[in-house]
């Protein structure tokens, strides 16, 4: 006997790997998880029987020589199968699994990975690779695995091997129609109620110049689909990360459930040091027989701990700033910028300290007029959108948005240039870093 499983709780990108498999591993047998993610199991739900997977318990005193883990390359989260194999069972392991972060812990087992946004993506390739042709059904499943864990294509992770994939299964038959239906994240009433608790709950903190909700609710009774409410909840708040802080009455546990858009909030270290996993950008983690608000605080000080200090404008900031004073003619500011090759600077009084901002703009409407002639501070733009050095990047970020500007001149409290942003220096962080 020969398996193919995922790891537990399995996902939509795990399920859809597993299909993927079958046409890989022909014969071999696929196990399901005990536990399913909500949003997974409803698609499990309607395709059990074309699916075909067997239950861990099945596994008890089986022969199997061959096991192909999926999605996963942790003996932590494939636990459920391997007791039921036996401790001494000392059979041929292969995993497939795009987790590169994580640290593999399962003994003897060969590892194939790779950096997509989907698992999914990983097998559909080597199906491409092969010419092998799938059914449509199978295409729909993996299709879905493929949009769960690139959001939709909007995750910093995707490649563009996840593209050619999602146009291969699309060929191959699948239906967008169905697979967008599982990926409603709120499909059951109490999770759109909860979705506003959450909302009114939330909470913005700065840590380290990263801007993190928070929200802590407790609950009379542990619910399924908490991390699609969280998540949702990310989707709408202009943060660089979200904690979800879920107690629940009932049983006197805690579910902390972590969304991040930066590479510098990784979900694996933060949520590991308190006994979760997932995902670099999701993760999260139970706290067994932990309740109370008072966790808030502890978990705050690890974040504290944990993150280092955000990138900020000081960071992007060009130091040497070529400024024009406001008492230079209209002319010898347009021969400077030309020199120069700059379309605007920012313009200083005789104290050294900004006054004001001239473009090619302006210096085109004194040329109109026949005002070349004219002092720099007639024709200056005086109302100056500024900077301090340690303004966060989104902070920057809505400077330049609400203002429609090109330049940000970076200055102290008395004034004092120290440095200047263009969208140029905003563009270039943006291109460069793996955050949204």
């Amino acid at each position: 006997m020969n398996i193919l499983l995922g790891h537990t709780n399995m996902d939509l990108d795990c399920i859809g790997s597993i299909v993927m498999a079958r046409y890989l591993f022909p014969g071999y047998i696929p196990v399901k998880s005990r536990l399913i993610h909500p949003i997974a199991n409803n698609l499990y739900n309607l395709y059990q029987n074309h699916l075909g997977f067997i239950n861990p318990l099945e596994l008890k005193d089986a022969v199997v020589e061959h096991v192909v883990v999926f999605d996963t390359r942790s003996r932590k989260r494939v636990r459920e199968y391997f007791d039921r194999l036996g401790e001494e069972w000392q059979g041929k392991i292969d995993i497939y699994d795009h987790h590169v972060n994580d640290s593999l812990d399962i003994p003897g087992a060969t590892l194939h990975e790779c950096t997509y946004g989907s698992n999914t993506t990983f097998l559909c390739e080597k199906l491409i690779e092969k010419d092998i042709e799938i059914t449509a059904n199978d295409a729909t499943i993996a299709l879905c695995g493929i949009f769960a864990d690139t959001g939709n294509f909007t995750h910093q992770n995707v490649d563009p091997m996840d593209f050619t994939a999602a146009a291969w299964l699309m060929k191959m038959g699948a239906n967008k129609n169905i697979a967008m239906k599982f990926l409603s994240k709120l499909s059951e009433e109490y999770q759109v109620t909860l979705f506003h608790q959450v909302l009114n709950n939330l909470s913005i903190k700065n840590v380290h110049g990263h801007s993190i909700a928070i929200v802590y609710m407790e609950l009379e009774e542990q619910v399924n689909g908490m991390a699609a409410v969280i998540e949702k909840a990310f989707e709408i708040e202009h943060c660089d990360a979200i904690f979800g802080i879920i107690g629940f009455c009932d049983s006197g546990n805690t579910l902390i459930v972590g969304r991040s858009r930066k590479e510098a909030i990784d979900m694996l270290p933060i949520l590991g040091d308190w006994g979760g996993g997932g995902h670099s950008r999701a993760g999260s983690a139970l706290l067994k027989k932990k309740f109370g608000i008072f966790i808030i605080d502890e978990f705050l000080f690890h974040l504290s701990s944990e993150l280092l200090p955000a990138i900020n404008a000081e960071d992007l900031m060009t130091v040497n700033v070529l400024t024009i004073n406001e008492n230079m003619t209209i002319l010898e500011a347009s021969l400077y910028l030309e020199e120069i090759n700059h379309t605007g600077a920012p313009v200083e009084d005789d104290r050294g300290k900004l006054s004001g901002f001239i473009t090619l703009r302006d210096i085109s409407k004194a040329r109109k007029v026949q005002q070349m002639h004219s002092r720099v501070k007639g024709y200056m733009t005086k109302k100056v959108y500024t900077s301090e050095k340690n303004a966060s990047i989104r902070e920057i970020e809505m400077i330049f948005n609400k203002h429609h500007i090109g330049h940000i001149p970076v200055v102290d409290q008395e004034k004092n240039i120290q440095g200047i942003l263009t969208r140029r220096d905003y563009l270039d962080f943006l291109s460069q870093q793996k955050q949204i």
